[in-house]
């Protein structure tokens, strides 16, 4: 199970996201002088050099940018996830009328999260 942004998802936030909201951290390996398998479980914000660091963010880290409810026009969305019966991952922002306003649906749920967190900010409501 995928626990945390893979490179090109922490490349893209790292464009649109406070760095410091970074709880883990993509580290090259001295010896390939590739990125490691996995990320280092510390926060981008700690390291010197970060210019050899990519931050990187867990399903916690990710979950916790995420509004609890937003406002569009004159309506306001609360946030809900849930997996579904075909085991995939549902994120969306729906109103009193069960209405979806923002919808993202993957197998995986930090994708699902990383497709809201997109669409939030494409809409300017990060």
């Amino acid at each position: 199970m995928k626990s945390y942004t893979d490179i090109e998802q922490s490349r893209k936030l790292a464009e649109i996201l406070p760095l410091e909201s970074a709880d883990y951290c993509w580290g090259i390996d001295n010896e390939t002088l590739h990125y490691n398998n996995s990320p280092y479980p510390c926060a981008w914000k700690d390291y010197t050099c970060k210019e050899y660091y990519i931050p990187c963010w867990s399903l916690a880290a990710l979950r916790n940018l995420l509004p609890s409810a937003i406002k569009s026009n004159k309506d306001s969305y609360l946030f809900e996830s849930h997996n579904t019966f075909d085991n995939s991952w549902v994120y969306r922002y729906y109103n009193e009328d069960d209405t979806s306003y923002l919808y993202c649906k993957n197998t995986n749920e930090v994708d699902a999260c990383y497709d809201l967190i997109i669409k939030l900010y494409e809409k300017d409501l990060l």
